[in-house]
């Protein structure tokens, strides 16, 4: 039997079981997808305990996303982002990947959503918002981040521009929004505003029907910024799909196979 799974703390709320578990069923794979909740400084110890349990692949979310890029050898977008949520056990050492990148991308794909030529901007400059931008850098015109901490948004754009030179990345306080929005194509929020309250981080006369907006928040599945974006006539995107990709990549990796992704997504939208 194939063992893949979940490491973080907490992981109680995670998602990612039943999607892979419908996956596994999809396919008649001979195969389980398990959680493991570490303690904060035993993670080096529980990633060299799954090699040896010969566990097959690892998802990894907070707090271990960077310190799990220390651990394992990582490719080169997952060591651009600093963060790896993917620990493929097949060789050794074992490899990372950051597929929260991919699944930015595949989101926008499945709703017809070019990016070639695309002005977007991101809010939030954390670790989803360092995948989301390094991911749009690789194939949009133009990205603007802007964040409520400007160092932090500068930061994230100097690195991008380093890794990327020629990348047209700018960064700014979320006052920046107001020159940004208008003439964008694409607006991703990066931050969990939405997540625990009615809350958005976009005012909504700024949203125009010439957006498509991706909330990366998938809980609840319709955010107040996606019920406001969708009012203005913008393409929505809820974060399920961010979700759900990033874990079809996953798949991908460690088995080889093309993802049930339909049998996968019912399985999350069941969920939530």
């Amino acid at each position: 039997m194939h063992v893949y799974g979940l490491i973080g703390n907490p992981v109680g709320h995670s998602l990612s079981p039943p999607m892979h578990e419908a996956a596994y069923r999809e396919l008649d794979m001979d195969a389980r997808y398990v959680t493991f909740e570490p303690d904060a400084d035993a993670v080096a110890r529980a990633i060299d305990g799954a090699e040896a349990l010969g566990i097959d692949g690892l998802n990894v979310t907070i707090p271990f996303k960077q310190d799990v890029l220390d651990l394992v050898e990582p490719d080169d977008l997952a060591a651009r982002i600093g963060a790896v949520n993917t620990v493929d056990f097949s060789t050794s050492p074992p490899r990372g990947y950051n597929t929260d990148a991919a699944g930015v991308r595949r989101a926008f794909e499945h709703h017809d959503v070019a990016l070639s030529g695309a002005e977007a901007v991101v809010v939030g400059a954390g670790g989803a918002g360092r995948a989301v931008v390094f991911t749009l850098a690789e194939a949009c015109e133009a990205v603007h981040v802007a964040n409520r901490t400007v160092e932090r948004a500068e930061s994230l754009a100097a690195d991008v521009r380093r890794e990327r030179p020629g990348a047209t990345v700018t960064a700014g306080g979320l006052d920046t929004l107001d020159d940004r929005i208008p003439a964008a194509d694409l607006l991703v929020n990066a931050t969990s505003v939405g997540m625990e309250d009615d809350e958005t981080p976009v005012p909504s006369g700024l949203l125009h029907g010439d957006l498509a907006v991706l909330d990366a928040v998938y809980s609840p599945i319709e955010t107040r910024l996606l019920r406001e974006a969708a009012a203005a006539g913008a393409t929505t995107i809820d974060g399920a799909w961010m979700l759900l990709f990033q874990g079809v990549v996953a798949f991908e990796r460690w088995t080889g196979r093309d993802a049930p992704v339909d049998a996968m997504n019912a399985a999350l939208r069941s969920h939530l």
